[in-house]
């Protein structure tokens, strides 16, 4: 019975995630209460499948979530990006550096790269019968060519920037348009994405066995809407930064510290965002996974400094200052109580005391709930606009099966759908009481006497020996031995 409900259950997502991919978006206000709905509909289904599932055992779990992994991620493809057009951006990059030209070097618009422009990225403009141009499609924006001013309709977002991408997700970007060309669409990226997702599912399965913990949990991960919008519909490259976080934590738990940390430079080579999961993969001989993603960071990086110097920074600066980084107006909450540029100092502080803690507090052998805090914190503090960010969390609610993290990714969800700065402080807002409820309630009102006697037995020369991690004080067991407590 409980295999039949989690297929039905399956069967209804897919159906939901297909229609939803093919006619609704948030590229038209009028689409946005239905995406809402839709949204709210397969996160419920999302649950009740996961919910279903834990009441299967055997084989048939395994089954179940690599099987509705790949009929969810062929569904999440039945469409073209519907909230996003950066995997446009990627598609071009990738078109270029096929050329022999590096993507820091020209921005979309300049008439040097026009015998590269493919119809589906640059379609004609409309001329009506005054003689005036227009850009038609939701995913068409109107600009003009660099020099010539002549207009350019476009599906690349800025085209008057040059690419912010780091190495590693350029590489990737050349990759997959050496193999299909520059004539297919969005399709090969989404397809790209698929097959990370599945592959992600079974490592999980994989790892979770390994450690005894329940294998319903990779479904997580597996069957996340989350996932499946922003890794293959709309084919963000935050999935590969995810999946490599996911290793170079696996891989640190047993002990492949130079493993970890190439697999740490690789994902901050992808989006420099993935840096925050390096306090974590710190507590034990954190100076070979410093060592070895820097250096991975740096190799990654050497052909395009060589071919484009200080170029290769792109459009980093710009960003940062668009979104309101550098004016302390893009911290939601924080902006509240420090308005103006005083929010950057003070996320800054906030951010370098979780670090530490994470660092101390960390089980080295189970760093899935520190990975959460450090990210699920940083989230909450830098306020990002865009869920595809959410997906570094993700692989870390799947080890844990924690799963009420995934209400700050429904939050900068729900900001996606209704942009509006009183909508992110209320999510931020509800993310901190739903997290810090069900900590209690999972744990009692002395979690945190406990969490801080676990943190003070990891301070240097108290707790477990540096080498061995072994239990200093005869008789008192670390709170972080017992898998129940955070």
């Amino acid at each position: 019975m409980r295999i039949a409900l989690t297929a039905v259950l399956l069967a209804a997502s897919t159906v939901l995630t297909a229609f939803t991919v093919l006619n609704l978006g948030v590229y038209s206000d009028d689409d946005r209460p239905a995406m809402a709905w839709a949204t709210y509909t397969l996160w419920a289904l999302f649950a009740l499948s996961v919910w279903a599932l834990r009441g299967v055992r055997g084989r048939a779990v395994t089954a179940l979530v690599l099987i509705g992994c790949a009929v969810l991620g062929a569904s999440a493809m039945a469409g073209p990006p519907n909230t996003s057009t950066d995997s446009a951006r990627y598609a071009w990059d990738g078109i270029v550096q096929n050329a022999g030209i590096s993507p820091y070097e020209y921005v979309p618009a300049d008439p040097a790269l026009a015998e590269l422009r493919t119809d589906w990225l640059f379609p004609a403009p409309t001329v009506a019968a005054d003689g005036s141009e227009s850009c038609d499609g939701e995913r068409i924006s109107k600009t003009r060519e660099v020099g010539t001013d002549d207009v350019l309709c476009t599906a690349i977002n800025r085209p008057q920037v040059p690419t912010i991408y780091p190495p590693l997700a350029e590489m990737l970007f050349a990759g997959v348009r050496f193999f299909v060309g520059p004539s297919a669409e969005y399709w090969p990226l989404q397809a790209v994405g698929l097959l990370f997702v599945l592959g992600t599912a079974a490592l999980l399965l994989r790892a979770l066995r390994r450690r005894n913990l329940p294998g319903w949990q990779a479904a997580l991960w597996a069957w996340c809407p989350l996932v499946l919008a922003e890794g293959v519909t709309n084919s963000h490259v935050d999935l590969v930064g995810a999946v490599l976080i996911l290793v170079a934590t696996l891989s640190v738990t047993i002990g492949r510290r130079a493993l970890g940390g190439v697999a740490l430079g690789g994902a901050i080579a992808v989006k420099l965002i993935p840096v925050i999961a390096a306090p974590a993969l710190l507590r034990r001989e954190g100076w070979k996974v410093i060592a070895a993603a820097i250096a991975t960071f740096a190799v990654l990086y050497i052909p395009y400094i060589l071919s484009t110097g200080i170029g290769v920074l792109g459009y980093l600066p710009g960003y940062l200052s668009e979104e309101g980084y550098e004016d302390g107006s893009r911290f939601g909450l924080i902006s509240l109580f420090a308005p103006g540029s005083a929010a950057l100092p003070v996320a800054a502080i906030l951010l370098v005391v979780t670090a530490v803690a994470v660092i101390v507090a960390t089980d080295p052998e189970r760093p899935w709930v520190a990975q959460l805090v450090m990210i699920g914190v940083t989230l909450l503090i830098v306020s990002p606009r865009y869920p595809w960010y959410a997906l570094l969390l993700v692989p870390f609610i799947a080890m844990s099966g924690r799963w009420e993290w995934f209400v700050i990714g429904l939050s900068i969800l729900n900001r996606q759908i209704f942009p509006s700065l009183a909508v992110q402080r209320w999510g931020i807002a509800v993310s901190i009481v739903v997290l810090v409820a069900v900590s209690w309630w999972r744990h009692g009102p002395d979690a945190p006497q406990q969490v801080w006697r676990g943190i003070r037995r990891r301070l240097p020369g108290r707790g477990r020996d540096a080498a061995t991690g072994s239990s200093v004080a005869a008789g008192t067991p670390d709170v972080a031995d017992r898998p129940d407590v955070a």
